[in-house]
């Protein structure tokens, strides 16, 4: 039985390598173990089928509970979550993928992410090559990375013949990181969405809270609306069950090609985004 609060599904996008993903989830940074727990579970009850979580969050614990506490049977649900850099091997992938797959309670990935490629460890490929071999092995459904830059993506296509199906970016209107999007669309690449309604501010702008009132939704509805038609994934973080809900309840409008126009107008570049060369964990 579901939360009296169900919402239509979020649509789906096929991967290059077949596995069938969610469009929008719930992100679960910065969590702790007891609130995913509580978020996690209420989301699949209402609706979500994607959950992202990682190593670095400290909440895979937590989020493995609200998974396998929830209404909805493992095989319905999109489980993601990320490595950090001293894994950054053939071994140490599969070392990261038991230890999150133990955290979680899961006996399989759905999608697992190198979480930032730490350029000057130069290590990132080897990592790739061990997700590669989690995903022969069936430990993991799709493989994918986390802050790549293009540099970075072609260097892996380069030396082992093979992109990841999804790369999660920092994205929003005011970051929309128009570079990578276009490789990524390039080459079959999903493009993800972290910090889809970040800065705040950005849901101030009066274009966003215009066309907001025009279609009378929330300006994060908005945004979340703009990334999802472009044909993007994302993961909007909330422990609120009333945000839990309008994340979700966005696809039942759509933008015009006017509007969306508007929002590409936005844009400012890659100044707020972390420089993935310089920093990661």
């Amino acid at each position: 039985m579901t939360d009296s609060l169900s919402s239509a599904l979020a649509p789906t996008i096929t991967l290059a390598r077949g596995a069938v993903m969610p469009m929008l989830g719930l992100g679960t940074w910065p969590m702790d173990d007891a609130e995913a727990a509580v978020a996690v579970k209420g989301a699949i009850n209402a609706g979500y089928r994607l959950v992202d979580t990682a190593e670095n969050y400290g909440n895979e614990i937590g989020v493995g509970h609200g998974v396998n506490e929830s209404d909805v049977r493992r095989g319905d649900l999109f489980v993601t979550t990320k490595f950090n850099k001293e894994w950054h091997s053939v071994e140490g992938a599969r070392a990261a993928c038991l230890a999150s797959m133990e955290r979680l309670g899961l006996d399989y990935l759905d999608l697992l992410l190198i979480h930032w490629p730490n350029p000057q460890q130069g290590a990132y490929v080897e990592a790739w090559k061990g997700l590669l071999k989690l995903r022969e092995e069936g430990l993991i459904k799709a493989a994918g990375v986390s802050n790549f830059k293009v540099d970075h993506l072609r260097r892996l296509l380069e030396e082992t013949g093979e992109l990841p199906e999804v790369n999660q970016i920092n994205l929003n209107p005011y970051a929309q990181r128009r570079d990578v999007v276009a490789y990524h669309a390039e080459h079959g690449v999903v493009t993800e969405a972290w910090s889809p309604i970040k800065p705040a501010a950005m849901l101030d702008d009066p274009v966003i809270t215009g066309i907001a009132a025009a279609h009378e939704r929330t300006p994060a509805q908005v945004a979340l609306r703009w990334i999802t038609q472009h044909g993007y994934v994302t993961v909007p973080k909330s422990s609120s069950r009333q945000r839990q809900t309008e994340n979700l309840a966005i696809f039942d409008f759509t933008l015009s090609d006017e509007e969306m126009a508007a929002i590409d107008g936005l844009d400012r570049g890659d100044a707020s985004v972390v420089d993935s060369d310089k920093n990661g964990h």
